[in-house]
């Protein structure tokens, strides 16, 4: 004969105080006012149980989010998944486990702070939240500086909340540094910066194979990209920029062109 295994369906406390009420002539108030804050505690941790459980099986079969806008500026280049990308995969594949994503936005300290919240049907959600100032690159106007925040840090919040965000899906030129920033923006230097990055290249001869040279068109973007300025330090500033693009920016041969030949007299 085989074992059986019996499975038993969980009573709700509020379920045992009805068959106490008819087992017994009566109950006493104080109990029954116990068993229905038992009962509140009851539903709020199956409700997180049913949340933790959606999410594990969202994230077993997570919606591929493809970088669906490209950016380019001359020498710089990125994609980035749009807003609505984001937001139409990741509701869809929510949706199928009983979640749902919506957003909360508001002002903090003159920054614009979104938070995101994932709700499932049994009630327990979870929520983050992101602060960045408004976006004022280009010609924006003060409301559309905000609207851009707003789109930006929406984007974040889901895919951060969901276990989605990844290093690699934030290289759209703004960084960690500045996440207000929707698309990079990579201003033309000022003549004093415009030297600096001519000294950048002096530091860089020793470095440089024979037969090839640096362009230095290449070196403003490079450096803007990774960290929204120019150096300012005609010495300390320019040698500091060279150490970084040889030994970690990995983009260095990215820098170089082949020199002109010479022909012999």
């Amino acid at each position: 004969m085989e074992n059986e295994i019996q499975k038993t369906e969980q009573v709700s406390p509020l379920a045992n105080a009805a068959q106490l009420c008819q087992t017994n002539e009566g109950m006493d108030v104080d109990k029954l006012k116990e068993l229905l804050e038992l009962q509140e505690r009851w539903d709020a941790t199956q409700a997180r149980k049913a949340y933790v459980q959606a999410m594990a099986d969202f994230k077993a079969n997570p919606p591929e989010i493809l970088k669906d806008k490209t950016v380019s500026y001359k020498e710089v280049r990125y994609n980035h998944a749009s807003l609505n990308n984001v937001t139409s995969r990741i509701n869809k594949a929510l949706s199928e486990h009983g979640l749902t994503a919506s957003w909360v936005t508001s002002q903090d300290n003159g920054g614009v702070k979104v938070t995101c919240q994932i709700t499932h049907v049994q009630g327990h959600s979870e929520s983050t939240s992101l602060v960045a100032p408004p976006d004022s690159s280009g010609s924006k106007n003060a409301i559309q500086a905000i609207g851009s925040t707003v789109t930006y840090l929406q984007r974040y919040t889901l895919l951060a909340l969901t276990g989605l965000a990844t290093h690699d899906q934030d290289d759209d030129g703004a960084g960690a540094g500045s996440p207000a920033k929707k698309e990079a923006v990579i201003k033309e230097p000022t003549p004093a910066e415009q030297e600096i990055l001519t000294e950048i290249v002096v530091y860089l001869i020793d470095s440089t194979p024979e037969g090839k040279l640096v362009d230095e068109s290449k070196i403003g973007p490079l450096l803007y990209g990774r960290w929204h300025k120019y150096p300012q330090d005609a010495e300390t500033g320019a040698k500091k920029a060279a150490d970084w693009i040889v030994n970690k920016s990995g983009k260095f041969n990215d820098l170089l062109i082949d020199a002109p030949k010479v022909d012999a007299a």
